[in-house]
């Protein structure tokens, strides 16, 4: 054997331990954070997690810029939850369409419907925080549930899903948001990407480490958002009234997470990738204002996955066929790690499976997400909406 092969063998088996500490994180990761959701509902079938059986009363904020055509469709389902005492307030952010007009109807329809309303030309660069803060400014309850005007519950018991984790103790619930179910490839990446990062928020949530929620399925309480002065720190910024909201408050004492199918709110998804980009681009603004601790843990398992794919691709291009099948058998049970823990945690949650598809997405949707936060800042932000 010369030098030439002992050099070549050496940095082969250098590849292979980078794989292999990478598949290790990876192994770590979904086992801890994805696989949560799965761990959080063995506890609750062996009773290790009490719920309150007590329904205090709670008051739903929806805050709706033109949003007439999905208010008519969503809206009667809120109005028609299963739940002792509740209202509803509806902050009507200067819409332009007759949006007004419907509220109108529907509050002389529904005693537990009420308005109020974002002046028109109000100057405020997130109008919709806002319109937040005076809706929670008009809330009868302490108890608050959020979701948006294009959302739609899964059931009649989504606010008692989410109310029953309130214990003294709790400042925070988060849900799951997921997005109705078109077809074509832009709704699966949409439903996949939503998915996999509720996972992640829900299972660090469980693993004591909340970091996040989404406004589409939050509950907090009246007294929390005062005593930390609502939006006051993150009123220069047009998003995060609610991931920054969990991140600045949030703990692992006082976050309580809910992953029944009943507590599942739907959005309408976007139409176009460019609508959906600049969502995306509109969500990931605000992820250099989280904790540091927050960002660390973030940034590890993608820079994780990226190492573990080109050490895939450098042993299927240099290595040997002993290496190579080393790499492919790792290779292949990471894959069937991820398709158990996804599906059936997707199962769990009531949203659709994905089998071979994720081998693309995990690939894709990093590189997207990579993409926007190197370049998307170096843009203007006037596309950006605050929905």
């Amino acid at each position: 054997m010369n030098i030439g092969e002992i050099h070549f063998t050496y940095i082969e088996l250098s590849w292979l331990l980078v794989l292999l500490v990478a598949f290790f994180f990876q192994l770590y990761f979904y086992l801890r954070y994805i696989a949560g959701v799965l761990r959080h509902r063995r506890h609750i079938r062996k009773g290790k997690i009490k719920f309150q059986e007590h329904q205090p009363p709670v008051s739903v904020v929806i805050c709706a810029r033109d949003e007439e055509e999905n208010l008519r469709k969503f809206l009667p389902l809120i109005l028609e939850q299963d739940y002792p005492e509740y209202e509803v307030i509806v902050v009507n952010d200067a819409s332009m369409d007759y949006t007004d007009d419907y509220l109108s109807l529907m509050t002389k329809q529904c005693p537990n419907l009420h308005t109020t309303f974002v002046p028109a030309g109000a100057t405020n660069l997130s109008t919709k925080k806002l319109g937040l803060t005076l809706g929670i400014k008009a809330a009868k309850y302490d108890l608050l549930l959020f979701t948006d005007a294009d959302c739609m519950p899964e059931g009649r018991n989504w606010i008692a899903s989410m109310v029953r984790n309130f214990n003294p103790e709790t400042e925070f619930v988060l849900g799951y948001g997921g997005y109705l179910k078109k077809k074509g490839l832009l709704n699966t990446l949409i439903k996949y990407d939503t998915l996999f990062i509720a996972l992640q928020y829900l299972g660090m949530a469980i693993a004591r480490k909340p970091y996040m929620g989404v406004g589409r399925n939050l509950a907090y309480r009246s007294e929390t958002f005062f005593r930390m002065k609502g939006f006051a720190s993150t009123l220069h910024l047009q998003s995060g009234d609610d991931d920054l909201m969990v991140n600045r408050g949030a703990t692992g004492r006082n976050t309580a997470v809910e992953i029944s199918s009943e507590s599942v709110t739907w959005s309408v998804p976007k139409n176009t990738f460019k609508q959906w980009f600049i969502q995306k681009e509109r969500h990931l603004s605000v992820s250099n204002q989280y904790s540091t601790t927050s960002k660390f843990s973030l940034i590890l398992e993608p820079l994780s996955r990226a190492v573990f794919y080109l050490a895939i691709i450098f042993a299927a291009i240099f290595g040997n066929w002993i290496s190579l099948a080393a790499a492919g058998f790792i290779f292949v049970l990471r894959y069937t790690m991820q398709a158990i823990i996804i599906n059936k945690s997707a199962k769990q949650l009531g949203e659709q499976r994905f089998f071979l598809s994720i081998l693309l997405l995990d690939i894709l949707l990093p590189l997207i997400t990579l993409y926007i936060l190197v370049f998307g800042r170096t843009k203007k932000k006037k596309g950006l909406k605050w929905k």
